[in-house]
């Protein structure tokens, strides 16, 4: 059996157009600190629902919908940014991906379509579907990759909440599930096993 541990790796929408995107999706591929899925964000994706939702006025179910569509599509991008990438939409596929080596990035609509737990609403975002992922496969734990500047305590879900560095769903689901969270900046590739280690850590 595989020792190292699983871990769900949410890369968030702000890193789109950053080069430190690229950085990032190498150093999961190659990392043995970890088994990682990775989660990708809403980005522009989600932005762009945002902007329809502003002029049409559909409801927020309609919005939450769309944006787990836009994650899909920036995962998509994800997979044809770094070869050794795989696209996966089940738990199976994502245990095949690790089983041939590869870095397995989720693609969340398919599986959430039976999630009925979450509010559909933007006060769920792609934090707290990570952390229904890492949930759903027995991980160790959460790892959240943000651009914005982040306090000293990085897994304290509920600060960062009120400092609106997350989504306000996540400190509860956290909670409830024991599920450890860890939050670094999009600068803090280079200390990947770092962050790995305080995660484990805290379980």
């Amino acid at each position: 059996m595989d020792p190292r541990p699983r871990l769900v790796v949410k890369l968030g929408g702000s890193l789109a157009a950053h080069p430190s995107l690229a950085h990032w999706l190498r150093e999961l591929k190659r990392s043995a600190a970890g088994r990682y899925a990775v989660v990708p964000g809403g980005g522009p994706f989600a932005d762009a629902v945002r902007a329809a939702q502003a002029v049409w006025r559909f409801s927020d179910p309609v919005a939450h919908w769309m944006a787990i569509g836009a994650m899909d599509q920036f995962g998509q991008m994800l997979c044809g940014i770094e070869e050794g990438l795989v696209a996966c939409s089940t738990v199976q596929q994502i245990q095949d991906a690790w089983a041939s080596e590869r870095l397995p990035v989720w693609l969340p609509t398919h599986l959430m379509r039976g999630e009925g737990d979450l509010v559909q609403g933007w006060e769920v975002s792609s934090d707290t579907i990570a952390a229904w992922l890492a949930h759903t496969l027995g991980a160790r734990g959460l790892l959240l990759v943000k651009s914005c500047d982040l306090p000293a305590d990085a897994g304290d879900a509920a600060a960062l909440a009120t400092a609106g560095i997350v989504d306000p769903a996540l400190p509860g689901f956290l909670s409830r599930r024991r599920l450890p969270l860890n939050v670094v900046h999009r600068h803090q590739w280079r200390e990947l096993s770092h962050a790995v280690m305080t995660l484990v850590g805290r379980v």
